[in-house]
């Protein structure tokens, strides 16, 4: 998991790997409003491929307008792993509003094409947003995953982040209640939060 980075203002970027002579570069971008094709295309996919990973259904986005696709990627921060000009996976932040917890932030959207998995494309667009929330003043980040999703719950423990607490029954697959983990992580320096049943501490 060893890249050589480069930053590109307007259009974060980072070399990932190189697949021999004359191959692309993957690179990790932060997306803007003129991106919409492209955040439209991975999103979609996720949705299709990994219904089961999400809240959202591909219906639910399918029937946005490109003005309604434009108005999330200018509500949220969000970064797509490319593999030359094919995007193969994404991660979003969406910070919050309110003054008080405007130093937190919930990692959403996390998708990686199955064939780019291991190489090491979640570990960067990870590290990618961790920079980008930090360079924003937020403190701590959040996410929310599938208690029985031990791939991605053993990930995010070995990027230190800590579960803190669990709603049971928190999402419906199909009739099927699966419980959901509540998991954080400090990134100004300060130790992991301490676990609670009651959910990200307030």
């Amino acid at each position: 998991m060893s890249w050589r980075p480069f930053w590109h203002r307007n259009g974060l970027s980072r070399s990932l790997s190189r697949k021999g002579k004359g191959a692309d570069v993957r690179t990790i971008r932060h997306l803007d409003q003129d991106d919409v094709e492209i955040f439209r295309r991975i999103r979609l996919e996720a949705l299709h491929r990994e219904p089961q990973a999400f809240a959202s259904t591909a219906a639910d986005w399918a029937r946005l307008s490109t003005a309604e696709w434009q108005a999330r990627l200018a509500a949220n921060t969000v970064f797509v792993a490319l593999d030359g000009h094919e995007p193969v996976g994404i991660m979003g932040l969406m910070r919050q509003r309110s003054s008080r917890m405007a130093h937190r932030a919930t990692i959403i959207m996390v998708y990686v094409r199955r064939e780019a998995r291991g190489s090491g494309v979640a570990r960067e667009l990870l590290a990618h947003l961790t920079d980008h929330a930090r360079s924003a003043g937020i403190r701590m980040l959040e996410l929310v995953a599938r208690a029985d999703n031990e791939t991605a719950i053993r990930f995010y423990e070995r990027e230190e982040f800590r579960e803190i607490g669990r709603v049971p029954g928190g999402l419906l697959d199909g009739e099927e209640e699966v419980d959901e983990i509540l998991m954080a992580r400090h990134i100004d320096g300060r130790a992991a939060p301490a676990q609670t049943s009651q959910g990200v501490p307030r």
